[in-house]
């Protein structure tokens, strides 16, 4: 099996190092040390460019991130000399409680896991972008998931009320539960990290 590119392992230890310094929660902590030991073990890795969606545009001010954390401020460096390899795609699978500018709106790019530059099943890693003033809609997945966020914006968890992480703020999802995220008057940017059941056990 080749060995995982100079760029994506760059990627994977700053992502670890970022995660680990702002995912506090117990739940996330241990979800996150799994994803990572597993990690430890390259998968096969895509070569061939990456492809935009006309959001992408906003990722530059997305990215634009003023935060005090070098943690935070390597990841985006690192995410930025991955960026141009990734297949950014629109979420297919909707049930009305999205905006009506969430299609054109959003974009997700699978960094590690299914058709990710690293192709794997047993976890993966992502990010999301949306314009500002999108609505993600609900939506739930087996999987359990721990959010790093890196912009403004607000997220909901089941029927709770919608919260703020803030640039830098973590929470776990756990398996199954309902969960959406909307931007502000600026674009939403997030990683998450999600731990496939059979992993979990």
């Amino acid at each position: 099996m080749a060995g995982r590119s100079e760029a994506l392992q760059s990627f994977v230890d700053a992502a670890l190092a970022a995660f680990d310094q702002f995912a506090r929660a117990p739940e996330s902590r241990r979800s996150i040390r799994r994803i990572f030991a597993a990690l430890e073990v390259p998968g096969p890795q895509r070569s061939g460019p990456g492809s935009r969606l006309p959001v992408c545009a906003q990722l530059d001010a997305a990215l634009a991130v003023e935060t005090e954390y070098g943690s935070l401020r390597r990841l985006i460096e690192r995410f930025k000399a991955i960026e141009p390899l990734l297949e950014w795609r629109r979420r297919s699978n909707n049930d009305g409680s999205e905006s009506v500018n969430f299609f054109e709106g959003h974009a997700n790019a699978m960094i590690i896991g299914p058709g990710g530059l690293e192709d794997r099943r047993d976890l993966w890693i992502g990010v999301t972008l949306m314009a500002p003033n999108v609505r993600y809609p609900d939506h739930d997945h087996a999987p359990e998931e721990v959010y790093l966020v890196l912009s403004e914006g607000e997220f909901r968890q089941g029927l709770g009320a919608w919260f703020s992480p803030g640039v830098g703020g973590s929470f776990y999802n756990e398996p199954g539960i309902r969960h959406a995220m909307r931007s502000v008057d600026a674009p939403l940017f997030a990683f998450w990290a999600l731990l496939v059941a059979n992993l979990a056990q």
